[in-house]
């Protein structure tokens, strides 16, 4: 990233994307309707976005398996999608700066982590899928000697990604990276509030040689563009990363259609458990400050329920307080910005109501709980921190998706691997302790699908990613998730 970038002049030179993509080209809503797409960072209009519906995701999935049909993609030697895919990468961090940019302007995160880690992690994800697919063997199963017995995998077809807005591109290439280095066909639902990154891309994925109709854009609503995706008679699969609530609805959806896969990554309230014995109770601090505060807490994984051990409750929680004076919120285009805004309006105000919940229901507000910056025009919202958190109050138990910790005590390791698995959730869970035996009993105890032990967001592209109960099941990342978009066939050949 050049560092002398001035990103409020580079906003200004911006040409937005505003139309769906649709079999190679952008095409305008069927309806002619558009909504409009709000910066957060200034509640200033960006661009009047296609407000897509079920005529245009017929034509998405029309277009899209038409060519899975032709089979250009589909059936390509893996070694040629494998060098497209990596041409796509090349373009992605070519265009960094652009897209990192429609990033922060779409949903408020700041500049630098939108250039400096979502959008390399969107190309190490493309590019990792690519290597991977030519490296992925189909099996022989033990049989009599005069049967053979083959075991291979095929695309699904028509692949749906529903993705959310706190990390637009990167929950995207999640899925579209596996997808299209399998061979599917992809259509890409972006949240309403952050379309404009999902739409550049598509036009980079088509100038990386991606054919015609393999990679499609209907921006639009949930309850519109989604459903209309989740009811589609000729959608094989979603792959959906967002809320419980929504995740349940496109269950509903394929049971009632035909029976399509579903993948869902949903909801979380990481439970972060710090141990009297953790060896860098600073380190400890900075964690769980970054845990909650990055993303302004609009992360799945945020670490949201803070649990400390009796012993150095008082001393740690003043330490995560010191560290929240870090993440005071400024300006997104600014570099040197830790925290940005909230995505926009319902979402601030939505994650206003739960610190009134927090302090009516009887905790401690210890540090901020308010909007700050409203002579800006945007969303902003303090650090915010609570202290003498019951588990069963709401703040703890609901997902807030915002800056707000829920602090809450615990005397011995069996409390608090209680305390941590008593939620519907169990995306991912944090711990904190200088002892290996105890690391390991009480990571097996976790029911989440992550366990961190001395960090709160560890791994890459490398290890899978999902939940366990109400979070969800199925993975993102890792070779793992080509298991969401293909099919296993078996083929039984008898000789003589």
């Amino acid at each position: 990233m050049a560092a002398a970038l001035n990103w409020h002049e580079q906003a200004k030179a911006l040409d937005f994307r505003s139309q769906a993509f649709i079999g190679g080209k952008y095409v305008p809503a069927a309806s002619g309707e558009t909504f409009e797409n709000i910066s957060p960072i200034d509640g200033k209009l960006l661009a009047r976005v296609a407000a897509c519906d079920k005529e245009d995701v017929d034509r998405a999935v029309k277009a899209a398996r038409t060519a899975f049909n032709k089979g250009a993609w589909a059936d390509a030697p893996p070694k040629q999608r494998k060098r497209t895919l990596q041409k796509f990468a090349d373009l992605i961090i070519k265009h960094a700066d652009e897209l990192a940019l429609l990033e922060t302007l779409d949903m408020g995160k700041p500049i630098g982590f939108a250039r400096s880690i979502d959008i390399n992690a969107v190309a190490e994800t493309v590019r990792w899928y690519a290597e991977a697919i030519d490296k992925i063997y189909d099996e022989i199963a033990p049989t009599p000697k005069n049967a053979l017995g083959m075991i291979t995998r095929e695309p699904l077809g028509v692949v749906a990604a529903v993705v959310p807005w706190n990390f637009p591109l990167l929950m995207a290439a999640w899925k579209f990276g596996p997808a299209l280095a399998a061979g599917n066909s992809l259509i890409l639902k972006p949240a309403e509030q952050s379309p404009l990154s999902a739409l550049r891309v598509a036009e980079l994925a088509a100038e990386a040689g991606i054919p015609e109709g393999v990679f499609n854009v209907v921006p639009g609503y949930g309850e519109t563009a989604g459903q209309a995706i989740g009811r589609h008679m000729d959608v094989d699969a979603v792959a959906f990363t967002g809320s419980t609530e929504v995740g349940k609805f496109f269950l509903k959806y394929s049971g009632e259609s035909n029976m399509k896969a579903v993948s869902l990554e949903c909801g979380g309230k990481t439970p972060n458990i710090v141990f009297a014995d953790t060896p860098n109770l600073d380190a400890a601090a900075q964690g769980a400050a970054s845990g909650i505060f990055f993303n302004s807490g609009q992360v799945c994984v945020a670490a949201s329920r803070l649990l400390v051990e009796e012993s150095i409750h008082d001393a740690f929680v003043e330490k995560v307080k010191a560290m929240a004076n870090i993440f005071q919120p400024g300006d997104p285009l600014d570099t040197k910005t830790m925290m940005g805004s909230m995505v926009d309006k319902t979402q601030m105000d939505r994650v206003l109501s739960y610190v009134e919940k927090g302090k009516k229901d009887g905790a401690s507000l210890a540090v901020g709980g308010r909007q700050v910056r409203e002579s800006s025009g945007g969303y902003y919202i303090e650090p915010t921190i609570f202290d003498g958190v019951a588990n069963d109050m709401t703040i703890a138990r609901e997902e807030i998706f915002g800056p707000v910790l829920a602090t809450l005590s615990f005397k011995d390791t069996d409390e608090a691997v209680k305390i941590a698995n008593d939620s519907i959730y169990g995306l991912q869970a944090c711990l904190w302790t200088n002892d290996l035996s105890k690391a390991l009993k009480v990571s097996r105890a976790l029911r989440a699908g992550t366990v961190n032990v001395n960090n709160v967001d560890g791994g890459g592209i490398e290890v899978p990613f999902g939940g366990y109960k109400q979070s969800g099941f199925g993975r993102d990342k890792s070779l793992h998730a080509i298991d969401k978009y293909t099919q296993l066939k078996t083929t039984y050949i008898t000789f003589g």
